[in-house]
């Protein structure tokens, strides 16, 4: 896997009814939460996703790979890739992917921290768990690479 550019990037949590995204900088290692996409189509994603592209102009995107606790994959990791290719197929840009097992446990507990509960925790928690799938990329966690190649 090469090294990870410098620059902007977007992270996401997918997931078939909310999908989180936050965003980092390389250079810095700083995240933050940024947005919870929702829509009644993939269209409807795509296209609130393209708004944030435009904004933020990242140099690459980091997507959340969930698996079962032992690390064996399932529906949702076929779909969070099927996710990817289409980031990549879309916006021309390389795709990492992090290892999300504990992503959402930690976003629960910095929110808890926070003091945030309930119906506020639920509007945010996607958008943070893809920050803390975001920060463990910075800190080393990029499970796998992709740039168009076959897998």
């Amino acid at each position: 896997m090469p090294d990870a550019p410098k620059g902007t990037v977007l992270a996401f949590d997918f997931g078939e009814a909310r999908i989180g995204v936050a965003q980092g900088d390389a250079e810095l290692g700083m995240t933050h939460p940024l947005a919870t996409i929702t829509g009644n189509s993939n269209d409807e994603k795509f296209e609130a996703i393209a708004k944030l592209v435009k904004e933020w102009q990242p140099k690459y995107f980091v997507v959340g790979l969930p698996t079962h606790t032992d690390g064996t994959e399932h529906e949702l990791t076929r779909l969070s890739r099927k996710f990817g290719r289409r980031l990549h197929g879309r916006f021309n840009l390389p795709v990492y992917w992090v290892d999300e097992r504990m992503s959402s446990l930690y976003a629960e507990s910095l929110l808890a921290e926070a003091q945030v509960f309930g119906r506020k925790q639920k509007s945010v928690l996607d958008q943070v768990a893809a920050q803390a799938i975001l920060q463990g990329f910075f800190e080393g966690g990029a499970a796998e690479y992709f740039n168009g190649r076959e897998e």
